[in-house]
């Protein structure tokens, strides 16, 4: 055992010895030193009822936690910010009077921010973890914030768990590490003990943790929503986000890789896309049901650690948002930019779902120390385009120059104005939900089902996908040195699916428990819901596309420079973009005596950086190539990590010494043609470039390739 473990096996004893003798001294007590015998679910109107007000538990434990650090966010620390616009496609007029889901002419101005959860501003992009996407529509009805995660699900059910769960994932209080990781021991203790985040859990250790970027990155508003129409029908709402790119993610390998080398790699490749036209484009889909549809599925969908899947509840996409401007100011605006799950405009409401009745205090509170009082929407970045008349005065960064005797209503003296608005111009009336129950801290039975979508969601994924999902839970409670934790978190997984429970056991030397019982109810028979879900995998988001996709050229002098030059045209016509690599930036001269300019120097770079690589002909280019170590292992670890790669004439002899295993190329003894191996494209025959350009293309669109043998490559 180490001198760690000791200590904390140490500290444990000397507090179940101290709570022996006193217990009176470790009961767990509000601020004024009321005792708590309940802190797992928030007060509430009946089971599935709203969150009461007078919850002094947990106003004062979500005020504490909003308010410990300043001056960066408590989580989201670390973002990128993008302005655009968002254009519905048809009226949404059946469904909901919200104005910017009407005119398909009209462009909705929008500010989106996307950031990593756990780390801190100073931390890597690459990190596994959930990634932030809230979008601010500034509409002519005020501002609606939708603020999401790029996983459609939370770890927990009810917000008054929300600081115990961020205080476990932060770093460890004592030592303040590891810094933007769930991989250690806090993080797992928390997981292994609180079922409901198993199906969470599944989603952090899967390829949706480490996305290949933020323009190729789904987004969720997690929480079931309402939509009222202008005759006061509701219909339930679930938003999705999905990326015109597709969405695609990077490898564990590249991810680690890349942390060390670009720390900015996310936020860089959003900024660069933006200044090069790339502009990305997002679908906004919804959910559609009615509101005598609630009961009918085999989960709550007031539950936020549950999904309604594609398949039972198709995805309608029903408009796009485009992003086409940076910010001017990355503190002024990504930094002070305030979303807030509260903000709503007519026509969406929420539901009775209780991690958002919860965020809807939080969200408010915490921007008023994070952003200095209460006048933080008069922030540029948060002012909307809608006029602003209240009687809301003074504060700390007042901006607003109030004229007029009177700040308050109603008043004679100011003609009754600011006066109220009625609700045919638009103004905001609350959906009439009939609610009734009695106080009561507790959860409803239909929140208790664990494990059932943590199983849908492993077996809708492809084989490839599983066995990375198995290699993070190994890397993760790797890190974690307490048996008992890893026990307990292979007990929850085998609820799941007992393979998946095996695979993990095997490789973090634990057994499968043998006294485990199933926490929570088995879900319900007999009402919608599917076996598996294909728009759960990665896999199945691939699309015929290679816009703004990264390709590098490995050269040297002597390259033949029309293989170069005809490849970039063809490539950069279909919206990939085309780089030029050499041992030193300047130029290389080609075969032919051409100057070649080089776009980007060997040394400050690597296949992470690239989504594929071409080696040209040219045998004095080839000659010194096969000298360059670093140029042998960009293509090994493209290789390694199921990239395209090509090669033509005698670039292919650099691919047969980068060490890659069974490689499938182009046989020079035959009449050459093209051969496509697992994404790996040549041809010996400069004449059969064409060929060769539109198959890699094709491979390049795929975006990974997983059917090669890869464990004997060294990269």
């Amino acid at each position: 055992m180490s001198d760690q473990s000791k200590y904390n096996e140490n500290r444990k004893d000397q507090n179940l010895e101290t709570f022996r003798e006193h217990p009176e001294e470790q009961y767990l007590t509000t601020n004024q030193g009321v005792r708590i015998p309940h802190t797992d679910d928030s007060l509430k109107a009946g089971e599935r009822g709203p969150t009461l007000m007078e919850d002094f538990h947990f106003r004062e434990k979500i005020m504490h936690f909003d308010h410990e650090r300043i001056p960066e966010r408590v989580v989201h620390a670390r973002g990128a910010g993008a302005y655009g616009y968002f254009q519905v496609y048809e009226p949404m007029t059946k469904y909901t009077k919200a104005s910017f889901l009407q005119d398909p002419g009209e462009q909705t101005p929008v500010f989106v921010r996307f950031s990593t959860v756990v780390g801190s501003r100073g931390s890597a992009d690459t990190v596994r973890d959930v990634r932030g996407f809230a979008t601010k529509f500034y509409t002519k009805d005020g501002v609606f914030d939708l603020v999401g995660n790029n996983f459609p699900v939370f770890f927990i059910q009810d917000a008054i768990k929300f600081p115990d769960m961020v205080h476990a994932v932060k770093p460890e209080p004592d030592s303040e590490m590891p810094q933007a990781a769930t991989a250690h021991a806090t993080a797992w203790d928390f997981f292994s003990l609180m079922p409901e985040a198993t199906h969470m859990t599944m989603w952090l250790l899967s390829d949706r943790a480490i996305p290949r970027s933020f323009r190729m990155m789904e987004g969720f508003g997690v929480h079931t929503f309402r939509f009222v129409n202008e005759q006061g029908k509701a219909h339930f709402v679930k938003f999705h986000w999905k990326p015109v790119l597709g969405a695609h993610s990077l490898v564990w390998d590249e991810a680690q890789k890349m942390a060390g080398q670009d720390p900015d790699w996310l936020r860089r490749d959003l900024w660069e896309a933006i200044e090069m036209g790339d502009y990305p484009e997002y679908e906004l889909g919804v959910q559609i049901f009615e509101e005598s549809e609630e009961f009918s599925f085999a989960f709550d969908v007031l539950d936020p650690t549950k999904i309604i899947p594609e398949e039972v509840i198709p995805v309608q996409r029903i408009g796009k948002m485009t992003l086409n401007r940076n910010p001017e100011n990355f503190f002024a605006e990504t930094e002070q930019v305030a979303f807030h799950p509260g903000h709503v405009v007519p026509g969406i409401d929420f539901t009775n779902d209780p991690l958002l009745q919860g965020r809807l205090f939080s969200y408010l509170d915490t921007q008023l120390i994070r952003l200095g009082g209460p006048n933080f929407a008069e922030i540029p970045v948060n002012r909307p385009l809608a006029p602003v008349h209240n009687n809301q005065r003074d504060g700390y960064m007042r901006q607003t120059i109030n004229t007029g005797k009177t700040s308050y209503f109603p008043n004679s003296l100011g003609g009754g104005c600011p006066m109220l608005a009625p609700e045919s111009a638009h103004g905001y009336v609350h959906y009439a939900e009939k609610v009734e129950g009695q106080k009561i801290r507790s959860r409803s039975e239909s929140f208790m089902d664990y494990f059932s979508q943590a199983t849908l969601f492993w077996k809708s994924l492809t084989p490839p996908e599983q066995e990375h999902l198995v290699e993070a839970a190994h890397f993760e409670l790797g890190k974690v040195p307490s048996k008992e934790i890893r026990e307990r978190m292979v007990g929850l997984y085998e609820h799941v699916d007992h393979e998946l429970a095996v695979r993990i056991a095997e490789g973090i030397g634990v057994n499968i428990p043998t006294n485990n019982p199933r926490p929570g109810v088995q879900p319900p028979s007999g009402k919608r819901t599917v076996e598996q879900s294909p728009a759960l995998s990665l896999e199945n988001q691939k699309n015929d596309s290679i816009k703004s996709r990264r390709v590098a050229i490995l050269a040297a002098d002597g390259v033949n420079d029309s293989t170069i030059q005809q490849l970039k045209k063809t490539l950069e016509s279909k919206g990939a973009h085309v780089f030029v690599i050499a041992n030193t930036l300047g130029t290389i001269k080609g075969s032919s005596g051409q100057e070649i300019p080089v776009d980007v120097n060997a040394p400050t770079t690597s296949s992470i950086m690239f989504d594929a690589v071409f080696v040209p002909d040219g045998r004095e280019n080839l000659s010194q190539l096969q000298k360059q170590g670093k140029a042998r292992h960009f293509i090994a670890e493209a290789y390694k990590h199921g990239k395209a790669i090509a090669a033509i004439g005698d670039g292919i002899d650099l691919l047969k010494h980068a060490n890659i295993p069974n490689l499938t190329l182009s046989d020079p003894t035959s009449n050459g043609g093209v051969v496509d191996a697992a994404g790996v494209v040549t041809a010996q025959n400069v004449a059969d470039l064409n060929v060769l350009s539109d198959h890699f293309a094709q491979a390049i669109a795929q975006h990974r390739h997983w059917d090669r043998q890869t464990e004997l490559v060294p990269a």
